[in-house]
């Protein structure tokens, strides 16, 4: 029995198109996370949507903090006149002030964008360093695959604030203090990170057999790293770039409580500012620690669910792909065809070949015509 198999109606809004003549396809990739994305429907799609947009409050807050924020972060007085030492909150200063006779509002709205700053620095230096790195032993492999996996399973080894405490150390002797310093720090943390994931993908994607075949036509391995095997293994770096930024945040914090971050003269940080509060809270002046603690559960929160988010959708063992419901036609009603009303068709068609519809007769027509 002869079966015929009907496409599936796909959407157009997202669907693929292909590229036409001339077109370049090298933002396939971006292509496909942005189709990925726009199926994302349930929970995920909450997390996405919802991290998406804490976290570009945050980075707002950051990049127009001179504008929103009423002081400088280091102000503590206006118009000759010294802001009051331990302020409740009141129409000149929403948030109150610390016991340095600061604005608790300007406080935390430049610390928005000294967290930024250290984010994004420390993503980016330990994304490049850990995918080359990666890149590099998992295509090379032999001694200087062995030598890195040494020295990344050693530093990974280390509790993360116990390395970024130990790197802070190392790097202020070198640079100083500062933003820079405390990126550089937590870069040694993520480092590993990326290197593990990008090198395990570099590892099964080198047997591939369009790499195979790459090096057959005498293809360089520069060549072959960046044409071929990166593209295959930067599919699950957004995720960790996003659960890094978070992390970012936290340990950024975790050293300016402990006072090894930036120096509060150099800029305002969440960290440094609730170490300043503890005393202020038993004191029972609450607002020093409650704006702070909140900003910097905001942002954490925001880029935690968008890695979650994006997890969730571009991992294609955790995605749940929407299943359509199929509308099959209405049942007709059966016609009853007698052989004379056949031969009466086939004449008609045959003699006139214009397609001409012929009426089903009914049963008893067949009886009549008999």
């Amino acid at each position: 029995m002869a079966q015929t198999t009907l496409p599936v109606p796909l959407d157009p809004e997202i669907t693929p198109k292909a590229p036409g003549p001339g077109k370049s396809v090298r933002f396939g990739g971006l292509r496909r996370i942005v189709i990925a994305v726009r199926q994302a429907h349930g929970v995920p799609k909450f997390m996405l949507w919802t991290g998406a947009i804490l976290s570009l409050l945050f980075v707002l807050t950051a990049i127009f903090a001179p504008l929103i924020a009423p002081y400088d972060f280091d102000t503590y007085q206006s118009g000759g006149k010294t802001f009051p030492k331990q302020g409740a909150p009141d129409g000149d200063h929403w948030f109150g002030t610390t016991v340095q006779s600061l604005d608790v509002v300007s406080r935390t709205v430049y610390g928005a964008r000294t967290a930024l700053e250290v984010m994004v620095l420390a993503v980016v230096f330990s994304l490049i360093l850990g995918v080359l790195l990666g890149l590099l032993a998992g295509y090379f492999g032999g001694w200087l695959d062995r030598i890195l996996v040494l020295v990344m399973d050693a530093l990974f080894a280390f509790p993360y604030l116990l390395l970024a405490i130990v790197a802070g150390f190392v790097f202020a002797s070198i640079t100083g203090g500062g933003v820079v310093t405390a990126a550089l720090s937590i870069t040694v943390v993520y480092i590993p990170q990326y290197f593990r994931v990008v090198r395990a993908s570099a590892l099964s994607a080198r047997e591939a057999t369009f790499v195979e075949a790459a090096r057959a036509m005498g293809a360089k391995p520069s060549v072959v790293i960046r044409k071929y095997l990166f593209g295959n293994v930067i599919q699950s770096v957004p995720v960790i770039g996003t659960m890094n930024a978070a992390d970012a945040i936290g340990t950024l914090a975790g050293l300016g409580f402990l006072g090894l971050g930036i120096q509060p003269t150099d800029a305002a940080e969440w960290g440094y500012d609730l170490d300043r509060a503890i005393s202020d809270v038993n004191a029972g002046m609450w607002w020093t620690c409650l704006y702070p603690s909140i900003a910097m559960v905001i942002a954490i929160l925001g880029f935690t669910l968008l890695g979650e988010g994006l997890n969730d959708v571009l991992n294609p063992t955790m995605r749940r792909r929407r299943i359509t419901k199929v509308a099959l036609p209405a049942l007709s009603r059966r016609r009853v065809v007698t052989a004379e009303s056949a031969a009466i068709a086939e004449s008609a068609a045959s003699a006139e070949p214009a397609a001409v519809a012929v009426p089903a007769a009914t049963a008893e027509e067949g009886e009549a015509a008999k």
